[in-house]
Protein backbone atom coordinates (compact mmCIF):
# COMPACT_ATOMS: atom_id res chain seq x y z
CA UNK A 1 0.00 0.00 0.00
CA UNK A 2 3.05 2.86 0.24
CA UNK A 3 3.30 2.73 -3.43
CA UNK A 4 -0.14 3.61 -4.06
CA UNK A 5 0.74 6.72 -1.70
CA UNK A 6 3.93 7.58 -3.65
CA UNK A 7 1.80 7.68 -7.19
CA UNK A 8 -0.85 9.93 -5.16
CA UNK A 9 1.80 12.37 -4.35
CA UNK A 10 3.36 12.56 -8.00
CA UNK A 11 0.10 13.02 -9.48
CA UNK A 12 -0.39 16.09 -7.38
CA UNK A 13 2.61 17.34 -7.97
CA UNK A 14 2.18 16.79 -11.26
CA UNK A 15 -1.64 18.60 -11.27
CA UNK A 16 0.02 21.81 -10.31
CA UNK A 17 2.21 23.10 -12.63
CA UNK A 18 -1.11 21.99 -15.15
CA UNK A 19 -2.73 24.75 -13.35
CA UNK A 20 -0.71 27.24 -13.51
CA UNK A 21 -0.56 26.69 -17.28
CA UNK A 22 -4.52 26.81 -17.06
CA UNK A 23 -4.04 30.29 -16.04
CA UNK A 24 -1.03 31.41 -18.12
CA UNK A 25 -2.99 30.08 -21.16
CA UNK A 26 -6.06 32.94 -19.99
CA UNK A 27 -3.97 35.50 -21.10
CA UNK A 28 -1.76 34.30 -23.91
CA UNK A 29 -1.97 36.69 -26.08
CA UNK A 30 0.13 39.32 -23.52
CA UNK A 31 2.20 36.21 -22.05
CA UNK A 32 3.47 36.13 -26.44
CA UNK A 33 4.09 39.64 -26.08
CA UNK A 34 5.89 39.69 -23.02
CA UNK A 35 7.92 36.45 -24.15
CA UNK A 36 8.71 38.69 -27.07
CA UNK A 37 9.81 41.78 -24.93
CA UNK A 38 11.88 39.65 -22.41
CA UNK A 39 13.76 38.48 -25.88
CA UNK A 40 14.46 41.62 -26.86
CA UNK A 41 15.67 42.96 -23.49
CA UNK A 42 17.85 40.47 -23.02
CA UNK A 43 19.39 40.70 -26.77
CA UNK A 44 19.67 44.33 -25.38
CA UNK A 45 21.16 43.59 -22.50
CA UNK A 46 23.88 41.10 -24.18
CA UNK A 47 24.78 44.18 -26.38
CA UNK A 48 25.50 46.81 -23.59
CA UNK A 49 27.08 44.30 -21.31
CA UNK A 50 29.35 43.45 -24.56
CA UNK A 51 29.92 47.65 -24.70
CA UNK A 52 30.87 48.19 -21.39
CA UNK A 53 33.41 45.56 -20.95
CA UNK A 54 35.28 46.53 -24.26
CA UNK A 55 34.94 49.84 -23.18
CA UNK A 56 36.31 49.44 -19.97
CA UNK A 57 39.12 46.82 -22.01
CA UNK A 58 40.03 50.35 -24.28
CA UNK A 59 40.26 52.48 -20.94
CA UNK A 60 42.12 50.11 -18.87
CA UNK A 61 44.64 49.76 -21.97
CA UNK A 62 45.31 53.77 -22.23
CA UNK A 63 46.48 53.49 -18.49
CA UNK A 64 48.38 50.39 -18.79
CA UNK A 65 50.53 52.06 -22.35
CA UNK A 66 51.46 54.85 -20.03
CA UNK A 67 53.87 55.04 -17.36
CA UNK A 68 53.84 56.69 -13.96
CA UNK A 69 55.21 60.22 -14.28
CA UNK A 70 54.52 60.37 -18.13
CA UNK A 71 52.84 63.88 -18.33
CA UNK A 72 55.49 66.31 -20.28
CA UNK A 73 54.80 69.66 -19.25
CA UNK A 74 56.39 71.34 -22.54
CA UNK A 75 55.13 72.50 -26.06
CA UNK A 76 54.23 68.60 -27.04
CA UNK A 77 52.25 67.60 -23.94
CA UNK A 78 49.00 67.27 -25.85
CA UNK A 79 49.42 64.00 -26.53
CA UNK A 80 49.17 62.70 -22.81
CA UNK A 81 45.99 64.99 -22.74
CA UNK A 82 44.84 63.13 -25.34
CA UNK A 83 44.94 59.75 -23.69
CA UNK A 84 43.50 61.41 -20.35
CA UNK A 85 40.49 62.42 -22.51
CA UNK A 86 39.95 59.18 -24.38
CA UNK A 87 39.98 57.03 -21.53
CA UNK A 88 37.75 59.39 -19.19
CA UNK A 89 35.30 59.31 -22.64
CA UNK A 90 35.40 55.45 -22.52
CA UNK A 91 34.62 55.23 -18.84
CA UNK A 92 32.07 57.66 -19.02
CA UNK A 93 30.62 55.32 -22.10
CA UNK A 94 31.05 52.43 -20.18
CA UNK A 95 29.49 53.70 -16.45
CA UNK A 96 25.94 54.42 -19.41
CA UNK A 97 26.07 51.34 -21.07
CA UNK A 98 26.46 49.61 -17.19
CA UNK A 99 23.43 52.06 -16.24
CA UNK A 100 21.48 51.12 -19.40
CA UNK A 101 22.09 47.03 -18.20
CA UNK A 102 20.63 47.69 -14.39
CA UNK A 103 17.06 49.16 -16.36
CA UNK A 104 16.85 46.48 -18.42
CA UNK A 105 17.47 44.36 -15.47
CA UNK A 106 14.90 46.03 -14.09
CA UNK A 107 12.68 45.52 -16.99
CA UNK A 108 13.10 41.91 -16.80
CA UNK A 109 12.62 41.30 -12.73
CA UNK A 110 9.12 43.89 -14.05
CA UNK A 111 8.29 40.86 -16.63
CA UNK A 112 8.51 37.97 -13.98
CA UNK A 113 6.76 39.69 -11.00
CA UNK A 114 4.16 40.59 -13.31
CA UNK A 115 4.34 44.41 -13.27
CA UNK A 116 5.48 44.66 -16.20
CA UNK A 117 4.04 47.26 -18.82
CA UNK A 118 2.92 49.70 -15.98
CA UNK A 119 3.99 52.96 -14.89
CA UNK A 120 5.89 52.87 -11.69
CA UNK A 121 4.91 56.89 -10.95
CA UNK A 122 1.39 56.82 -11.46
CA UNK A 123 0.42 52.58 -12.00
CA UNK A 124 -1.76 53.49 -15.38
CA UNK A 125 -0.66 50.79 -18.43
CA UNK A 126 2.11 51.76 -20.07
CA UNK A 127 1.16 51.89 -24.09
CA UNK A 128 2.45 48.44 -25.78
CA UNK A 129 3.93 50.61 -28.71
CA UNK A 130 5.98 52.73 -26.24
CA UNK A 131 6.99 49.17 -24.64
CA UNK A 132 8.47 48.37 -28.14
CA UNK A 133 10.30 51.42 -28.87
CA UNK A 134 11.34 51.44 -25.69
CA UNK A 135 11.42 47.95 -23.89
CA UNK A 136 12.75 49.05 -20.50
CA UNK A 137 10.37 52.00 -20.14
CA UNK A 138 9.19 52.36 -16.74
CA UNK A 139 7.23 55.23 -16.84
CA UNK A 140 4.71 56.60 -19.19
CA UNK A 141 4.45 59.38 -22.05
CA UNK A 142 2.85 61.40 -19.12
CA UNK A 143 4.76 60.99 -16.03
CA UNK A 144 8.53 60.66 -18.15
CA UNK A 145 7.50 64.42 -19.88
CA UNK A 146 6.55 65.73 -16.50
CA UNK A 147 9.65 64.53 -14.83
CA UNK A 148 12.73 65.34 -16.89
CA UNK A 149 15.79 64.24 -15.53
CA UNK A 150 14.02 61.08 -13.39
CA UNK A 151 16.77 58.98 -15.38
CA UNK A 152 13.85 56.24 -16.52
Amino acid sequence: MPRASKPAAEQADARKPKSAGKGSKSSAPLDKFFETQLRVLEKERANYLRQAESLQAEADALTEDREPGDVQFDEESGEGDTLAVERERDLALSAQARAAIEQIDAAIARIHDGTYGKCESCGTAIPKERLKALPQAALCVKCKSGGLGLGR
